[in-house]
């Protein structure tokens, strides 16, 4: 289990201020599970990263794996990285061109403080190649590898010092999308394998979202929201979560009911009164805003009955986008635009009227002054 907590990391910049790289960090990552930072560029989670991995010292805090503590302002503790025993993956992957395959791989072993036999070295190598499909390469140039397979030799050569902790900093950005697609799945499988604890920084939400056990949504060197990716981008806590991760409706709303027990309340919008979900603290006449996916957005030609279970209202169509699997559509009511996707077969022509319905539990309401 690694353990952050109430991490602060400041610099001074060059004006003689001071920047807050990461304010109040704190987030637990149980043993084997992949925990990912995600955030804007300048959000703090690179400064976090390399914390744990004891490149940067924090200002304050502490930092402890599985009951050792790494870092502790208040106890003036401070591992130098190379003792920490973790392993770590950058964006640049660093492979020594005049190296082959296993070179690389065992260089790290090589000079090593721990003396290890040739035949054991070898017996790792070659165990951490094969986890990463590249044991049938061992002799090839790592300057005649591809974009993927660098980047898996990069993993090797982190993964052969048996790390406590592997820590991984926008590993997949370099790579185009098809390929950035495909390592996702290998690192999933090498993680789930290997059970390897991971702290995992991206700012690619579709990555956070596909590989993770957990996500922590930084912005402006805080942690705004901690949860498994689905809970994020279903319930996210304020307008940055929602409108970071993925594609989102704002819809601008009072409160004029509130169920308290069932976790509803009863709003105007301008494009109608709506039942939808509320978190405990959601008090009548409080002014908020309505996050819906464009995917909960269900249209249909025909008019639509009121329904206990779904809101619905009525627009026109002012444009569509055709993508294969499905339409874009930017649905007008009144003066709101509200964004859609439809199944190919929707054939309703730009200008003509269309029919909306929203599953109220998919109808989010969300802090409108960016409060979580």
């Amino acid at each position: 289990m690694l353990r952050v907590q109430s991490l602060n990391t400041e610099y001074p910049n060059d004006k003689g201020g001071v920047v807050k790289a990461a304010q109040d960090v704190s987030f637990e990552v149980p043993e084997g599970k992949l925990f990912t930072l995600l955030g804007p560029s300048g959000c703090g989670k690179t400064t976090t990263l390399r914390s744990i991995a004891g490149l940067e010292k924090p200002t304050s805090g502490e930092i402890d794996l599985d009951g050792q503590v790494i870092y502790s302002s208040s106890k003036g503790v401070f591992v130098a990285p190379n003792k920490r025993n973790f392993g770590m993956v950058f964006q640049s992957y660093a492979i020594w061109p005049h190296m082959n395959v296993y070179q690389n791989t065992v260089f790290p072993l090589e000079v090593g403080k721990k003396k290890i036999s040739k035949t054991d070295m070898r017996d790792r190598v070659m165990r951490v190649l094969n986890a990463v499909a590249l044991d049938h390469l061992a002799d090839r140039e790592a300057t005649k590898l591809s974009g993927g397979q660098q980047q898996r030799l990069a993993l090797a050569r982190a993964l052969v010092m048996e790390p406590r902790l592997l820590l991984l900093d926008e590993p997949l950005s370099n790579l185009d999308a098809k390929l950035r697609e495909r390592m996702r799945f290998e690192l999933k499988r090498l993680q789930r394998e290997l059970k390897l604890t991971t702290i995992y920084v991206t700012h690619d939400q579709s990555e956070a979202l596909a590989l993770s056990h957990e996500i922590a949504v930084m912005n402006e060197g805080r942690v705004v929201q901690i949860g498994a990716p689905r809970d994020i981008y279903e319930r996210p806590k304020n307008k940055f979560v929602a409108d970071f991760v993925g594609t989102t409706n704002f819809i601008d709303a009072k409160v004029l009911d509130v169920d308290a027990g069932g976790g509803q309340c009863k709003v105007s919008t301008r494009i109608g009164d709506m039942t939808v979900a509320c978190e405990s603290g959601t008090s009548r006449n409080d002014m908020i805003l309505v996050s819906v996916r464009p995917e909960d957005v269900e249209l249909s030609d025909a008019p639509l009955s009121p329904d206990t279970e779904y809101n619905v209202c009525s627009g026109m169509v002012d444009a569509k986008v055709f993508l294969g699997e499905y339409l874009d559509f930017q649905v007008k009511v009144g003066d709101t635009m509200v964004l859609a996707k439809g199944h190919p077969s929707l054939r309703t022509p730009v200008g003509d009227p269309i029919h909306m319905r929203m599953k109220t539990d998919k109808c989010i309401a969300i802090p409108a002054d960016g409060r979580a």
